[in-house]
């Protein structure tokens, strides 16, 4: 019955369309392990290292099977977060002097 499932299971466009809350996502990529090292220019383990659940910095990631996949979009998100929490870090202790 070719309808049947969309009675139980989203489709992917639908299961798309709830993640990102209605928004289009055109360029919407996975990347891998690989691919994150790679971007953040670190070692695999590194990344690893940042997906464990006691890393209090965890890149958002899932897993799929073994495997581990990043949204590209998130990854970056992420960076963009980490370059604003060390400016203002790096602001604060200028301020209180302990630099």
């Amino acid at each position: 019955m070719p309808g049947a499932n969309s009675l139980f299971e989203p489709s992917v466009a639908e299961a798309t369309n709830a993640a990102t809350g209605g928004e289009k996502t055109e360029s919407a990529q996975l990347l891998s392990v690989h691919d994150v090292a790679e971007l953040l220019q670190v070692p695999v383990s590194w990344v690893y290292g940042h997906t464990r659940d006691r890393c209090p910095d965890r890149i958002p990631g899932f897993r799929l099977g073994k495997y581990w996949r990043f949204d590209e979009a998130d990854v970056l998100a992420w960076i963009q977060r980490r370059r604003v929490e060390m400016r203002r870090d790096s602001f604060v202790s200028e301020y209180n002097g302990t630099r």
